[in-house]
């Protein structure tokens, strides 16, 4: 019964808009405030608009009732001191063993709720000890072990207890104070961020000329002092985002056809069609990419060559209330800046919160407090 009423409240807090506008055409049809044609048909939107709203109602109440289901387990992963492959046996880990992607038949998606499992990739320095962790749905585990181990032979794998529940929940009352964000792009999925291939790790340079973009991530987590926890999670799941198809009415198309919509979009300035000749209706299509565009086109098809995951990414910096650092809050705020590519993409900071007030003025109510500091 708990999940059915929080499926309707989830329900409510999403469709808001669709609701007002119903409630709204109900009033003016009660007041006699539409004409004939319009009144008429109001049953029947009115019925369509309500089968559709119970449809979503009914879709979240099963796929949170199979969630809950879910059993996860918190592997950490031991990482060897000398990690000697290249950031593409990485590739191959997650591409491998975090791809859950399937087709599922009618019963399953809309009778039982199933979804498609997903993952959180974690690192989370306690007091500076900084530990790496897959948190997995307990089914696959032997599948994450084992491809690991393909990879990083000398890895260790171990199952662990959730280190987010060491500490207290945050309140007003509470010793400690935290401080989290979320993080999304600034321009469509279609551009990419820097990958390890634009730092040069795709070949096998000399150590000494090794730029290795996890060290700043790793320096500033082990930099934490005593009473300091920082957290970071990468949750993913294979992409299956449709957009709709422009000039049809219900034509729909995946991530891949969209960014190649994105990069035609790009270079559309730089494009003449010419006709071949007077009486042949064929023609021939001439793109001039400027050099400034070239690089980004390229990278655009680079990462259409590779499998697509819908991916969330949060952090979190919590501390005992007189260890708490404003400095460390600054820095765990500009922690993805290595990764920005100006002319392509970047993260951009979202939905941040503090434990102990709404924002630099005014001080939260209690319930304002403990919904901000328990999002995360």
């Amino acid at each position: 019964m708990a999940e059915f009423l929080d499926a309707i409240e989830n329900g409510i807090i999403k469709y808001w808009f669709w609701l007002v506008i119903i409630v709204l055409v109900f009033f003016l049809w009660k007041y006699n405030l539409l004409s004939g044609a319009i009144k008429g048909l109001l049953p029947l939107i009115g019925v369509i608009a309500l089968g559709r709203i119970a449809w979503i109602f009914w879709l979240h109440y099963i796929q949170q009732d199979f969630i809950s289901g879910i059993d996860f387990v918190l592997l950490e992963i031991i990482p060897p001191r000398d990690v000697l492959r290249s950031p593409k046996a990485m590739e191959l880990f997650i591409t491998n063993a975090l791809y859950h992607m399937s087709n599922k038949g009618g019963k399953e998606e809309y009778w039982q709720g199933a979804v498609w499992f997903w993952f959180s990739l974690e690192i989370a320095s306690i007091e500076g000890q900084v530990h790496f962790y897959i948190r997995t749905p307990t089914r696959v585990r032997d599948l994450i072990e084992t491809q690991m181990y393909a990879q990083y032979p000398q890895a260790q794998i171990k199952a662990v207890e959730d280190y987010t529940l060491a500490v207290d929940e945050i309140s007003k009352d509470s010793a400690w104070n935290g401080w989290g964000c979320e993080f999304k792009l600034v321009k469509p999925e279609a551009f990419p961020l820097k990958t390890y291939v634009d730092f040069g790790l795709d070949k096998d340079p000399k150590e000494e000329f090794k730029v290795d973009p996890v060290s700043p991530v790793v320096e500033l987590f082990g930099s934490l002092q005593k009473g300091e926890q920082m957290w970071m999670q990468i949750v993913i799941t294979p992409s299956k985002k449709t957009y709709h198809t422009h000039g049809t009415w219900f034509g729909h198309h995946d991530w891949v056809a969209e960014s190649k919509l994105q990069s035609i979009k790009l270079q559309l300035p730089y494009t003449n069609i010419k006709e071949i000749g007077e009486f042949d209706t064929r023609a021939r299509i001439e793109i001039r990419t400027p050099d400034h565009l070239r690089n980004i086109v390229k990278a655009m098809n680079d990462k259409i060559s590779k499998l697509g995951f819908e991916t969330g990414i949060r952090v979190f910096y919590t501390a005992k209330k007189e260890a708490f650092n404003m400095s460390n809050r600054r820095n765990l705020r500009l922690i993805f800046r290595q990764y920005a590519k100006p002319d392509c993409n970047q993260l951009e900071r979202i939905n941040s919160s503090q434990g102990d007030r709404y924002s630099g003025i005014f001080t939260a109510s209690k319930k304002t407090v403990m919904m901000l500091a328990n999002r995360m």
